[in-house]
């Protein structure tokens, strides 16, 4: 089963989405992308994750233009403001989702409000990304 999740900067919200699909399933083939990726993981997304006994340390953004030329079972957007425009994958897929989630990256305030933010959307996509897992694959 291959699983590409994309998003616009592939620093948070696909970054932990990979991370929770690897845990559910070491046998998952997934990775995630974004349109316009960013320079690294963000770190908060990095503590929130280690939170939950994952590490998503080692990841980098990447563009989805380096996964054109592969076929995926499902490709999962998730965007989810208003202000973003999802991505869209040209490849060959079997199952397009989108799962959206509001981007943490864009959340102001105090630093606990920040990190809060962070966590409540963390435990969004776990709790998603778990639904769909037992849904479609287990």
């Amino acid at each position: 089963m291959k699983i590409l999740v994309l998003c616009t900067g592939n620093s948070c919200r696909s970054q932990m989405a990979e991370g929770f699909l690897k845990s559910f399933d070491k046998n998952l083939y997934v990775v995630s992308a974004g349109t316009a990726p960013s320079k690294e993981v963000h770190p908060k997304a990095v503590q929130v994750m280690k939170e939950e006994g994952i590490d998503i340390s080692a990841g980098k953004p990447k563009s989805v233009n380096e996964f054109l030329n592969e076929s995926f079972d499902y490709v999962i957007t998730v965007c989810g403001g208003a202000k973003e425009s999802c991505p869209v994958f040209m490849g060959e897929v079997k199952h397009r989702l989108h799962i959206g989630f509001d981007d943490p990256a864009e959340v102001e305030g105090t630093e606990e409000y920040i990190l809060s933010e962070f966590r409540r959307i963390r435990d969004e996509i776990k709790r998603d990304f778990y639904n769909f897992y037992v849904k479609n694959i287990k």
